[in-house]
């Protein structure tokens, strides 16, 4: 089984700042998930909690994904004082592995649709029906992931949206050109039908998306956060810390959550 553990570039003291788009990119090109034959690595993101959390964590993180507010319905985790790849836990922790919604941009390139990750954000939802975004942060002019950041500042509600409908929560964009669309919703059955059911809204051609205007020419699709999961968890009060990004994974070494 393969496993690697997703590194930014070295780089020295006078080169430049790495954008978090060049290592979305980098993760992108290194993906060989195939959703049709059900196997290569995906992007994940490493949740970490105390051992004692456990069972209440899994439990959050299971309902997100049957709730339809995770990327996909996978997950793995590792135990106190275990390493896997490049995750490695301490005494009294553990580490829950989700799938990062970049694993969609992956699968499309290697589709050969030129897919170009825009920006994350929050996005509103009313009666279960997302409207708009309501904050963004670009990848390209930011050095952190953009969910990250906006997890940290707690302004999604996330919780809200699951339970009652109404809320709000982590979303981000990309573009493909018009010429792919087809293509676009081929990928996209497939890896439903692989359990990525990520997708939140396709847009049309030439058309705003959310609220954020497309260059001519191209469709945007947004896609669920894969940190959805962790904001809940937040929410509950319950310690934890997300590395967005954090390792491609082999899919078969992850549970598949029905």
């Amino acid at each position: 089984m393969n496993r690697t553990t997703i590194t930014p570039q070295q780089s020295s003291g006078d080169a430049p700042i790495l954008f978090s788009i060049s290592r979305i990119n980098n993760v992108m090109h290194q993906m060989t998930f195939d959703p049709v034959r059900g196997s290569g690595t995906i992007a994940t993101n490493a949740s970490f909690i105390s051992e004692s959390d456990r069972d209440d964590v899994l439990g959050i993180f299971k309902d997100a994904i049957r709730t339809g507010i995770a990327v996909g319905s996978y997950i793995k985790v590792i135990g106190s004082k275990s390493s896997f790849g490049g995750v490695t836990t301490k005494d009294g922790e553990c580490a829950i592995l989700t799938p990062c919604s970049i694993t969609i941009d992956g699968v499309l390139l290697k589709a050969g649709v030129p897919v170009r990750p825009i920006l994350g954000g929050i996005v509103q939802i009313r009666k279960g029906v997302p409207l708009r975004f309501t904050e963004i942060v670009t990848y390209q002019g930011s050095t952190i992931d953009p969910i990250d950041v906006l997890m940290s500042q707690d302004i999604a509600s996330v919780m809200d949206a699951v339970t009652t409908g109404t809320g709000s929560i982590l979303a981000n964009l990309r573009v493909v050109p018009i010429y792919a669309r087809t293509r676009v919703e081929d990928v996209l059955e497939n890896l439903r039908s692989a359990g990525f059911d990520g997708v939140l809204f396709v847009g049309e051609p030439n058309t705003d998306v959310l609220g954020i205007p497309i260059e001519r020419d191209h469709i945007g699709i947004v896609a669920i956060g894969g940190t959805n999961p962790t904001a809940i968890v937040q929410g509950q009060g319950i310690p934890i810390r997300t590395y967005p990004l954090s390792e491609l994974v082999d899919i078969g070494e992850m549970e598949r959550v029905v």
